[in-house]
């Protein structure tokens, strides 16, 4: 596979999830107006994991449920819950990283960095994202490996 065809896959893997996630992380950066910068910094870091998850488990579920209408098979409680295992193989010690050290710390430093309070979340955002997909990225390869 080259390397055009696999990131044309990550891109379609994971873009609407981080197209919420960044959405959320915007309309987060909000809090800033009551809360202070590291407090904000969580908030946006959990709203961007509740949206990227939230839509990442969708579009499993989604695939899944596909997959088994093709065969007229009813997709069920046991085979929902087995997404999250393999979900877990790919994202966890990179969202682990990333929610309680990386995103956090890219999202309060970046503002202060920059001046800017805006174009600082965004750089913060693509810096986390840089770091959170290298490793999520590796781990999504070597989990299609071993299929």
């Amino acid at each position: 596979m080259s390397l055009k065809s696999s990131f044309k896959e990550w891109f379609d893997r994971y873009k609407y999830a981080e197209l919420a996630a960044t959405s959320a992380a915007l309309a987060s950066s909000q809090f800033s107006r009551i809360f202070d910068g590291l407090t904000t910094a969580y908030l946006i870091t959990f709203a961007e994991y509740v949206a990227f998850y939230g839509v990442i488990l969708y579009m499993t579920y989604r695939r899944l449920a596909k997959a088994n209408g093709l065969l007229n098979k009813t997709t069920s409680l046991k085979e929902i819950l087995l997404l999250v295992p393999n979900l877990v193989l790919e994202f966890g010690y990179p969202a682990v990283l990333d929610l309680f050290f990386i995103r956090p710390f890219c999202m309060y430093w970046m503002p202060i960095v920059t001046g800017n309070y805006f174009m600082g979340i965004i750089l913060g955002k693509i810096t986390a994202d840089s770091i959170f997909y290298g490793l999520a990225i590796v781990n999504y390869e070597l989990i299609k490996r071993k299929r």
